[in-house]
């Protein structure tokens, strides 16, 4: 899943109930995260729901720099979709263009913004602040 695509799929549907369902759905499609990866250092603080979030990462080409690939997970279903929504935004990306994006732009353009509890909204925060303390990490070492 890429943004262009999550874009597209937003603007055909109409009304926020089925946003919440397609959310879940993208939540589904998530390869689920393997039990010993599900710890107190992957866990995702700031989060009402537990969260959980890995990253790898990769020598990107042609001078990219560090490529970071996350995996994650979430106890609860709409979290999951919104950790789908949160990797199709970094996943794959250079360490430098994860910390170019913008990503309140992107929720708001998707309506995430006025959608979400304030909690959910937190959370939101929380995972991309982890997503970008790794980006950091990696063009640190």
């Amino acid at each position: 899943m890429n943004l262009v695509s999550l874009q597209s799929d937003f603007e055909l549907l109409d009304d926020w109930e089925d946003r919440y369902r397609y959310i879940i759905e993208l939540g589904r499609s998530l390869e689920p995260l393997p039990e010993e990866l599900k710890t107190e250092e992957t866990k995702v603080r700031g989060c009402v729901s537990q969260v959980w979030l890995t990253s790898e990462t990769t020598h990107g080409q042609n001078g990219d720099g560090p490529v970071l690939h996350f995996r994650g997970d979430s106890d609860a279903h709409i979290v999951r979709g919104l950790i789908a929504v949160v990797f199709a935004l970094y996943n794959g990306k250079p360490a430098r263009k994860i910390l170019e994006i913008e990503p309140g732009t992107v929720f708001e353009a998707l309506g995430l913004k006025d959608h979400l509890t304030p909690q959910r909204s937190n959370g939101l925060a929380s995972m991309v602040e982890r997503i970008r303390s790794d980006a950091r990490a990696a063009l640190a070492t």
